[in-house]
């Protein structure tokens, strides 16, 4: 790891179940983030994804590899950067119970945050949740679910912040107005991003690098454009189908990694 990288894994695995047939989830698996980038973590249903970023923040330990946030080993020392990250995905419920504005709360109190209903008040303007603060988190859209979510994550202003479908369930001019606005959050606090997404367009935009998983394995890496010039394709998308199905783009079998430099 360098001073430029924000994060830095090695040699990264995970494997679950015990005996002589453990399943591999992750595959030791090598990459940096540099500090104030948007990078892509993208690959098919079982790929790896999500239990990396579940390592990354801290949730699963690894079986073995390490990994650097922020210049810290985040197995020994994690509790010097956590309030310094955050994290965003659609499909981890806030307590259905609780109104937005009682889970933004919360979360503002166990990041320690001063100003919290001057906080909120701010990030309900800007995602555009005012309306239903006063909600129980339950009764949202899946849409308007989205976008608390993605408040909640930008509370504690997060240096790094690790984003899983940010823009899912959003209709196209809410989704846009989010991405033009996480660009925006980037350019203004030079934080870093770690994005998965199945959306090639938002990744092809918002993104200047790419990892690409497959078989809990990085098979390829590197900016939209160069993948795209790689297998010779015209978008994102289709490079992506190539790796998922395994082949090049005149539709032979690609070798694992053979382009990943």
């Amino acid at each position: 790891m360098t001073t430029d990288d924000a994060i830095a894994v090695r040699a990264l695995r995970k494997t679950f179940g015990a005996g002589k047939a453990p399943v591999v989830a992750v595959d030791g698996i090598d990459f940096t983030v540099a500090r104030g980038g948007t990078t892509a973590l993208l690959g098919g249903n079982g790929a790896g994804k999500t239990t990396t970023i579940g390592m990354l923040l801290g949730l699963l330990l690894p079986t073995s590899g390490t990994i650097t946030m922020l210049g810290e080993d985040m197995l020994r020392h994690r509790h010097r950067v956590l309030a310094r990250m955050n994290f965003s995905s659609p499909y981890v419920d806030l307590p259905r119970r609780l109104t937005v504005r009682e889970n933004l709360t919360v979360y503002a109190h166990l990041y320690g945050l001063d100003r919290t209903a001057e906080r909120i008040a701010a990030l309900a303007r800007d995602l555009d949740i005012t309306a239903f603060l006063n909600r129980p988190t339950g009764n949202l859209s899946a849409g308007q679910k989205t976008r608390v979510a993605l408040a909640k994550s930008l509370l504690n202003d997060p240096e790094v912040l690790l984003l899983d479908e940010p823009t899912a369930s959003l209709d196209p001019d809410t989704g846009d107005w989010v991405r033009g606005y996480l660009e925006g959050y980037r350019a203004r606090t030079g934080a870093t991003i770690l994005l998965a997404s199945h959306n090639m367009a938002e990744v092809e935009r918002l993104c200047d690098q790419v990892l690409m998983m497959r078989q809990g394995a990085i098979v390829d890496r590197g900016p939209p454009a160069d993948l795209i010039a790689r297998y010779g394709r015209t978008t994102l998308e289709e490079v992506f189908l190539d790796i998922a199905r395994n082949r090049r783009a005149d539709g032979a079998p690609a070798g694992q990694g053979e382009a990943a430099q």
